[in-house]
């Protein structure tokens, strides 16, 4: 394919395309779009990232820009994945070269990219709160800005929002909300909201007509009667029409649906709104993956994409069997031996691996949406009353679940199982979605039992012996993507030996032991003889072996790819401590106390010195620093 820099675009060649994109014609309009959807596909088939959301947006996001000022202005969009228009008319297009990738540009709001992007996103359900507190923050300030959160219906499902909508609306604040309605989120919206906005797509196009009318009376004698008339029976009429003016009923006024592939329509509404000066929700259609067939007709297949090819819609790249599936798999295998297993998850079906049962056992398997919280809570409900629910969430979004891992699972000692996807590094979605906050917040939970496969066969002894454990709840956590050189099982016990030697003792679990079993290679090759001790159970009592290897070694180091606060490495040289046990010297190698920049899991590896050289190099670096010194190496 021609190199992109060399691509001629026309409208979007422009330099003035910021200031120009005010005041285009339709056709100007239409043509700048439609330069932007083949923009997008030339480039996210190279780099892979977010395709479906970004093209369903791109004349909503035109709209936007017309109608607003984004180095001002404060435009929020919820969970961000769908920013790329955004970011290609705020003066990013070079970026996308490098979208997603090391050191390069992120998919996401970033406000360290550029002053447009007011805010981090990467989570769903926040954008009315965090527009809300601009909203106060400007008005307590006595500035004069707009502040506009563009939000989906899948974010709809999240019970956040609607804490947001509640506050927002009784605030009376100034504030726009724009409702991307595409039925979608990443797999297709379930529930009670998906149907009520269904009813509101039927609603007509009466915005202009009641503007036109309300002018026409006011220049007549006895007109704003007639208007406030006319008012209360259109406020009796929606009462009829609508099963629920849910949005109005909050607090604001509601506007649309409007056609949200027609930027001047759309326009039309963001200017109203504008002037109406109090809140405002604006219900705006749009198509996900809008303008590519293959997109248009599985937009869930599209949400993330790898490097593919433009025309045939194919993945560059064979997929390979990964946790995800093999994780699903097995459960449906579990529930035809036991009908009391269930499957629930927030929105990811396929993302979990859940696709499949779903379709085989409907009656048992529960999308909730957007609602980790309600997920866990709902579980613990169906495990307190005899059902043996597994619950499956991305480590990342397990976070905002975790009061009632507490409230309700822990101190009730619910036998609740955790399928934990996505643990540790998840590459280039980058800070707001790796895991590596689970074994923290999870190994402080009394009771906890928290299971880290380190193979496709350990996931699925792992998830038999879960299913079977009625002692509190347990969790397995596992990686994005497929196992590594290591394919065996040794999940019985606590940890397992892998490797014997007398020098170092390497600790590590889950896939993470590949990269360490490669180090102790290396290592090996400079005549340092290393143990590889795997952990399969990060809640359990360091075993007695475990601790007598690391007593006659003298060396430790523990890896793993989550931060180091909570992590196993801290653990552990905890408890060498209270024991008593002597070491030359111990080291952690994990995330520090940063957040993992975006990028390849292997460059993100290389970072941290966690890929087999590395770890290798700081075992080296410590053994030379005790040898030269005489001194252990801190």
């Amino acid at each position: 394919m021609e190199n992109q820099n060399h691509i001629r675009y026309g409208l979007l060649d422009r330099e003035d395309l910021c200031s120009a994109i005010k005041t285009m014609s339709k056709e100007n309009l239409d043509e700048l779009c439609a330069e932007i959807r083949q923009f997008l596909l030339e480039h996210v088939s190279q780099t892979g990232g977010h395709l479906a959301s970004n093209l369903g947006v791109v004349e909503l996001t035109v709209a936007l820009h017309r109608c607003f000022d984004t180095a001002e202005d404060r435009l929020i969009f919820d969970v961000g994945h769908q920013c790329y228009t955004h970011k290609l008319l705020t003066g990013r297009r070079a970026g996308f070269d490098a979208l997603r990738q090391f050191g390069g540009m992120s998919g996401f709001l970033k406000p360290e990219e550029s002053p447009h992007d007011p805010c981090i996103t990467g989570h769903a359900s926040g954008s009315v709160s965090v527009a809300l507190g601009m909203a106060h923050a400007r008005t307590l300030q006595h500035r004069d800005y707009s502040v506009v959160a563009v939000i989906g219906d899948g974010a709809l499902t999240g019970g956040m929002a609607y804490e947001a909508l509640n506050s927002a609306g009784g605030s009376g604040e100034p504030l726009i909300v724009v409702l991307n309605d595409n039925n979608m989120s990443i797999d297709k919206n379930v529930g009670a909201m998906s149907r009520h906005l269904s009813r509101l797509r039927v609603r007509p196009h009466y915005l202009q007509m009641k503007k036109d009318v309300k002018t026409a009376l006011g220049h007549i004698p006895g007109g704003e009667g007639a208007v406030n008339l006319i008012s209360r029976s259109k406020r009796a009429v929606k009462s009829v029409v609508l099963p629920s003016p849910m949005f109005e009923e909050m607090g604001f006024t509601y506007l649309g649906p409007v056609d949200g592939h027609d930027v001047l329509a759309m326009c039309q509404l963001f200017q109203s709104a504008r002037e109406m000066n109090k809140p405002v929700l604006i219900h705006v259609m749009t198509r996900k993956g809008k303008g590519y067939s293959y997109a248009e007709q599985k937009p869930e297949k599209y949400h993330g994409v790898s490097k593919f090819d433009v025309e045939t819609g194919l993945p560059l790249k064979k997929s390979a069997p990964n946790f995800s599936a093999v994780f699903g798999a097995e459960l449906v295998k579990l529930a035809q031996e036991n009908p009391k297993i269930c499957a629930v998850t927030a929105a990811m079906p396929s993302g979990t691996g859940l696709s499949a049962f779903s379709k085989r056992y409907p009656d048992r398997f529960f999308d909730v949406g957007i609602a980790e919280e309600h997920a866990v809570a709902m579980s613990a409900g169906m495990a307190k009353q005899g059902m043996r629910p597994v619950c499956a969430l991305y480590s990342t979004f397990l976070q905002r679940s975790y009061d009632q891992l507490i409230h309700d699972v822990a101190i009730d000692h619910i036998p609740l199982v955790l399928a934990i996807d996505r643990a540790g590094i998840v590459g280039e979605d980058g800070a707001t979605h790796n895991g590596v906050f689970d074994v923290g917040f999870l190994r402080q939970i009394p009771g906890m039992t928290l299971l880290a496969p380190a193979s496709f066969a350990e996931l699925r002894s792992m998830l038999r012996s879960a299913v079977a454990h009625l002692s509190g709840p347990i969790a397995l956590r596992y990686p994005r993507g497929g196992e590594g050189a290591y394919t065996e099982d040794h999940s019985e016990g606590p940890d397992a030996c892998l490797r014997e030697g007398t020098d170092i003792v390497l600790v590590s679990y889950g896939t993470m032991i590949n990269q360490t079993l490669e180090a102790a290679e290396i290592l090996n090759k400079n005549n340092v003889i290393s143990a590889v001790v795997k952990l399969n159970d990060l809640t359990a009592d360091f075993s007695a072996g475990l601790l007598q290897r690391i007593a006659d070694c003298g060396r430790v180091a523990v890896v793993e790819d989550v931060v180091h606060a909570g992590g196993m490495g801290q653990a552990l040289a905890e408890t060498l401590a209270r024991s008593g046990i002597a070491t030359r010297w111990i080291r952690l190698c994990n995330t520090g106390d940063t957040f993992a920049p975006q990028g390849a899991v292997s460059r993100i590896y290389e970072y941290y010195h966690l890929d087999g050289n590395g770890i290798a190099a700081t075992c080296l670096e410590a053994m030379q620093h005790e040898k030269e010194t005489g001194r252990p190496s801190v």
